[in-house]
């Protein structure tokens, strides 16, 4: 087994400690964010860093890359406060990495990677079409990490979309079902295959496992 103590990380080079310490957190979602400008110009970004906050009120949070460069992404949020979020599937995950490229703000990632926009009445952000799971946010919060210089921007979630068959009858999406696809380290992207869904953890009761639509317990599955 190899170890990496403080020394070595800081003797690597910058790529390979980037790579490195992105794989440490394993399985990370992919979703791509929509945004607009001040000049009315979508811009789409894909992110590994979005996070559940909280159910009520339904905020989500994710992750910005510090300034050194122009962050179209955050600077739009700033000025709309509106924001979209969009899981990335396995029929498009080529064309959501291509978002990660370099454009311009006067250049449009919809257009480079013929990926399409999709647009609801009084949500001031581009949704992306082809995603099978994709919910609109108000911004709430920008907190600052003086640790890194990145910053933790917070939405609250106002409309979501899924298809039909993906919510069961106890609120649980299968994100298995919509194909979706995650990250691992920058540029790793895998499917995933369900083990089980379990039975709601108490002290001193043995688990069981639950039918995929949250009805009622399977009685015909081996205890876990």
């Amino acid at each position: 087994m190899q170890h990496f103590n403080h020394d070595k990380l800081g003797n690597m080079t910058a790529r390979y400690r980037a790579q490195l310490i992105n794989s440490l957190s394993g399985f990370k979602s992919a979703n791509l964010i929509g945004t607009v400008n001040a000049q009315n110009k979508n811009n789409l970004a894909i992110f590994s860093s979005i996070f559940h906050l909280g159910a009520s009120p339904a905020l989500v949070g994710f992750i910005t890359r510090p300034n050194s460069v122009s962050r179209h992404t955050l600077d739009n949020i700033i000025h709309t406060k509106k924001f979209t979020i969009n899981q990335v599937n396995s029929c498009f995950w080529q064309a959501a990495h291509q978002t990660s490229a370099r454009y311009s703000a006067d250049e449009c990632e919809f257009q480079e990677t013929g990926l399409s926009p999709y647009y609801v009445d009084g949500i001031n952000a581009p949704f992306v079409k082809e995603s099978r799971l994709k919910y609109a946010l108000t911004l709430r919060d920008i907190i600052p990490i003086e640790l890194n210089g990145t910053q933790m921007v917070i939405g609250e979630v106002t409309d979501i979309f899924c298809d039909d068959e993906a919510i069961k009858e106890d609120g649980y999406i299968d994100i298995e079902s919509l194909n979706t696809v995650a990250i691992s380290g920058l540029d790793s992207y895998h499917t995933s295959q369900r083990l089980s869904r379990l039975s709601y953890a108490k002290p001193s009761v043995e688990q069981s496992k639950i039918s995929l639509d949250g009805k009622s317990p399977s009685k015909d599955l081996d205890h876990v």
